[in-house]
């Protein structure tokens, strides 16, 4: 079981995206990596999540470690903080722990899907956090290594998995799923105008030979979406992201995530989420929802019983979004939704049934689907 411990090192803070040059290229040399792609909104993050880090053996958890750049800000930021990172990415894991050495004595990485929240918390007998932070989507490693299929740029398997260790990839579901299931991840994961000509060109496609490879993918699409009218960039844009979700069950580790950070988050703690992916952020959006305003109210009552009032506060008073500078700098920007809330009081118990409606509610329609199968 692991134990947390906490430094007493005096840092020198600088603005935290000035502080990451020679932190980036030293990791990137350590670890061989390619490259390292700029932390999106770095600064409003740290604004955002170092308010709930001023307590001693305060604990923020990173559900989406990555290549640690948004972590090695917070822990500039603030000394008075354990950091627990997690990532189902071994290769991520690896990198990060290159990148954040000097800070060894403060982290815990954790190889894990983040809807394993409260057993990973319970495997380190931490029973309440004080900050949670996730960058939906892909890292930066995953744009970058090729070989493991989630870009279109490079020939490479179709695999898109960010566990290699589980089995589903991207292949497997182009030479299982039918015509209707492929069509249905396209248009609602991917937002595919052509979903359905795209899926029926899969499944004849398949009969005759397999598709196992991302040039192939690349260019069934370009020749089945039509030219006339196409947005700019790569048609199959919206194909991949579609079936990267897919493969990775990305909507209900969101969706199952949630309730349990809420179920070990301190007062006054905050929650920090990145979505890039409408669907995601109608997730994080709904479930903020829940708690930033009052509960269902009988009629009639003069005034709302302190029991009804909210638990959490909208500290973003909506989506934070990037500006110009930062979409031109950072083009992995352009759909950001930044969202925060802080637990202002406990958790009421009214709040458990509610919680549990929601989950229903926003699962069942992909759990059916996958039952069908």
């Amino acid at each position: 079981m692991a134990r947390l411990s906490h430094s007493n090192r005096t840092l020198s803070l600088a603005p935290a995206a000035a502080a990451h040059a020679q932190d980036i290229e030293r990791a990137v040399k350590e670890a061989g990596v390619h490259s390292v792609h700029d932390p999106v909104l770095l600064d409003e993050c740290v604004r955002l999540v170092t308010p709930a880090l001023k307590d001693d053996h305060a604990v923020c958890v990173d559900c989406t470690l990555g290549m640690a750049g948004h972590s090695l800000a917070f822990l500039q930021a603030s000394t008075h903080f354990h950091l627990i990172g997690i990532d189902r990415d071994d290769e991520a894991l690896k990198f990060a722990s290159q990148r954040l050495a000097a800070f060894s004595d403060r982290v815990t990485f954790v190889h894990s899907s983040f809807d394993q929240f409260s057993s990973i918390l319970d495997d380190l007998n931490v029973p309440q956090v004080n900050a949670v932070f996730l960058d939906l989507g892909l890292s930066s490693l995953q744009i970058d290594e090729r070989d493991r299929g989630f870009t279109y740029s490079a020939d490479a398997p179709l695999d898109m998995r960010m566990d290699p260790t589980t089995k589903l990839t991207a292949a497997d579901i182009l030479a299982t799923y039918s015509a209707d299931q492929l069509e249905r991840i396209f248009h609602d994961y991917g937002q595919e105008k052509w979903a359905r000509k795209i899926a029926w060109r899969i499944v004849r496609t398949r009969d005759e030979h397999p598709l196992t490879s991302t040039k192939q993918l690349d260019e069934l699409v370009d020749q089945t979406v039509p030219r006339k009218g196409r947005p700019a960039g790569d048609p199959a844009k919206r194909v991949f992201q579609a079936l990267r979700i897919e493969v990775n069950g990305e909507l209900d580790e969101l969706a199952h995530v949630f309730p349990q950070i809420l179920e070990h988050l301190a007062v006054g703690g905050r929650i920090v989420v990145e979505a890039y992916h409408s669907l995601e952020d109608k997730i994080v959006k709904s479930f903020f929802r829940l708690g930033d305003r009052p509960a269902d109210i009988p009629q009639g009552l003069p005034v709302i019983p302190d029991a009804l009032q909210p638990y959490l506060a909208d500290v973003t008073h909506g989506a934070i979004t990037a500006d110009q500078a930062e979409q031109a700098r950072n083009p992995r920007s352009s759909s950001v939704r930044l969202r925060a809330v802080q637990l202002i009081r406990p958790v009421p118990a009214h709040a458990a049934r509610d919680i549990r409606e929601w989950l229903a509610v926003t699962t069942r329609e992909r759990t059916a689907e996958r039952r069908s199968r």
